[in-house]
């Protein structure tokens, strides 16, 4: 789950870590009210959508007056913002941040990330900040810096202050350096984030350290703990589809292929869209409907993949070990009585109660293509999409 820059300047407050004084405005008026409200001469308009590049896509703009506040509003809001991390079509701006200007001496970069390897949450910084930490990452991998933490002592202060010297944190500004990053794990292991980034985090030419940018992604599994966070939510800036599957425990994804994919298991629906891509065809989304799907579960996964205009095709992958393959075909068959459905519908079974559901199937007087491994499911479903 993600939130907004604003949002998690929120946070970053509740932890200690110093941000800019801003206030979050929906509407042209409140933007200016917001400007009037911090005072000062000059002012940031951020457009607040969950995605980075916002600078390199029009949506930060900065405005030395409050007129010109009122105007840089007006044009943001309601464009499509179209970055490197939204779809080409862009992403609709609905909130905006109005913060004071910055005295920028110079700009770096931290996150806090989870490294798979270690097992253990890292701190990773640059001395290269800013809109282009993607290239510096690709091009010149050893100006980022990075220390795992031990849980059992969480970031100690020898290991903040090696990584502020490390990227160019001045031995005057140390204890500042070492609260913020202190600051940043405490936060990051207490909300069970899976991503806290401040890019730029920026020295000032007073000598102080500032969190220009706020980036944190959430731990959905980890959510009923955190109510308040969960309340942060904004439903607008995600795919519809995957937000009405959340509400059955569904695990879907879109993805921009024609072929619909209803799987159990995670690993088993990675493998099906990769037999897909092999034969040929592209999958329409992930979607995993765990290991105890009903079918009332089965006929809102077919209701969300067909809202889809550009699907052709079904594909219904699975493994019957919790989940029987009897129950999943009568699912199947709700669904499709339920949706009336129009596509190619491909479905391959193995498991437990495996020939039950096949009869199942076979009674049904639906026309389900039936298959008996995932190679002949790819090239049924691939070949019915084409002639579909």
């Amino acid at each position: 789950m993600k939130i907004h820059e604003y949002q998690g300047k929120e946070l970053f407050r509740k932890f200690g870590i110093a941000v800019p004084r801003g206030i979050p405005a929906f509407s042209v008026d409140e933007a200016v009210k917001a400007a009037q409200q911090l005072g000062g001469p000059v002012w940031v308009v951020k457009a607040q959508i969950h995605a980075g590049g916002r600078g390199k896509g029009g949506g930060v703009k900065l405005a030395r007056s409050v007129d010109e506040v009122r105007t840089l509003a007006g044009q943001m809001l309601g464009m499509q913002l179209v970055t490197h991390q939204t779809s080409p079509s862009g992403q609709p701006v609905r909130r905006l941040l109005i913060e004071e200007g910055a005295d920028i001496k110079k700009e770096l970069y931290a996150a806090m990330v989870v490294d798979r390897v270690s097992q253990r949450v890292v701190l990773m910084a640059s001395a290269d900040g800013g809109m282009d930490i993607e290239e510096v990452a690709a091009k010149t991998p050893e100006r980022i810096h990075r220390v795992a933490i031990d849980p059992r002592t969480g970031l100690t202060d020898a290991q903040a202050d090696d990584i502020a010297r490390k990227i160019g944190i001045p031995d005057p500004m140390l204890a500042q350096a070492r609260t913020l990053f202190e600051g940043l794990y405490r936060l990051f292991v207490e909300t069970d984030a899976s991503l806290a980034e401040i890019n730029p985090l920026i020295v000032t030419g007073d000598g102080k350290l500032v969190a220009l940018d706020a980036k944190l992604n959430f731990d959905p599994n980890a959510l009923f703990r955190h109510p308040d966070i969960v309340a942060m939510r904004d439903l607008d800036e995600e795919d519809p589809a995957e937000v009405e599957a959340s509400k059955y425990d569904l695990s879907y994804i879109s993805l921009d292929g024609n072929i619909g994919c209803l799987v159990n298991g995670a690993g088993l629906a990675m493998a099906t869209m990769d037999v897909i891509k092999l034969y040929g065809g592209s999958p329409a989304n992930f979607l995993d409907v765990g290991g105890g799907a009903s079918a009332e579960k089965v006929t809102e996964a077919f209701k969300i993949m067909l809202r889809n205009p550009d699907l052709k095709a079904i594909l219904v992958n699975i493994f019957g070990g919790i989940m029987r393959c009897d129950v999943i075909a009568e699912g199947v068959i709700a669904a499709s009585h339920a949706v009336s459905l129009k596509v190619p519908l491909v479905v391959r079974m193995k498991g437990t109660n495996e020939e039950q559901g096949k009869a199942l199937l076979a009674q049904s007087g639906l026309p389900i293509i039936t298959a008996n491994n995932m190679a002949e499911a790819a090239e049924k479903v691939v070949a019915a999409a084409k002639g579909a």
